[in-house]
């Protein structure tokens, strides 16, 4: 199938090389067959392209390279591509800083009810990235991926539930808070406890 040119077989090859499935790992040959179906339009590809430059994992590391992957991507729709452009909008790596532009795809990505993205837009409430800051959607945002076990939003919300930042102060909340963080390895979280 995947010599027939079949977009998911060659998807599917590049993951079992990347990750050493069946056959011996191989980041450069996972490469070359992300290249293949992301040069063919399939998000999942473009992604994989963009966390490749992004991480300089078996390539030399291109932010520019990344945020032209992860965007095609998220003009395709994929939700963790739209996540990651944010994060470099929010830094201007590879791209001009822009935190509007950040706070757009992170909106994206929450609506797609990616988890990380919703933990960003929160992010972005809490600190006027992009916005105006709104402390009750912070932690309206920060509960919403807490409750799916998201370890830093947890760790966020125990913070606005200790110093009543947009939500009452209750220090029996942010404990309960630190520790389903801190039940995750998540340092910052242990140390608070």
């Amino acid at each position: 199938a995947s010599e027939d040119d079949h977009i998911l077989a060659q998807y599917c090859i590049g993951e079992c090389y990347e990750y050493g499935s069946g056959i011996i790992k191989n980041d450069e040959l996972a490469f070359e067959y992300y290249e293949k179906v992301a040069n063919k339009d399939y998000s999942i590809g473009q992604f994989k392209l963009g966390w490749f430059y992004n991480k300089g994992k078996n390539v030399k590391k291109d932010y520019k390279l990344a945020a032209y992957w992860y965007e095609k991507a998220a003009n395709n729709g994929h939700f963790i591509a739209m996540q990651n452009l944010g994060l470099l909008y929010k830094k201007g790596d590879g791209v001009e800083e822009d935190h509007k532009k950040a706070f757009e795809l992170y909106k994206k990505s929450a609506e797609g009810e990616y988890l990380d993205g919703i933990m960003m837009l929160a992010y972005c409430y809490s600190n006027g990235i992009g916005i105006n800051i709104d402390k009750q959607k912070a932690v309206e945002l920060y509960q919403k991926a807490a409750n799916m076990e998201h370890k830093i939003a947890q760790y966020n919300l125990a913070l606005m539930y200790e110093n009543g930042e947009g939500i009452e102060k209750d220090i029996n909340q942010a404990i309960y808070f630190y520790k389903q963080s801190a039940k995750q390895r998540f340092k910052k979280a242990q140390n608070k406890l």
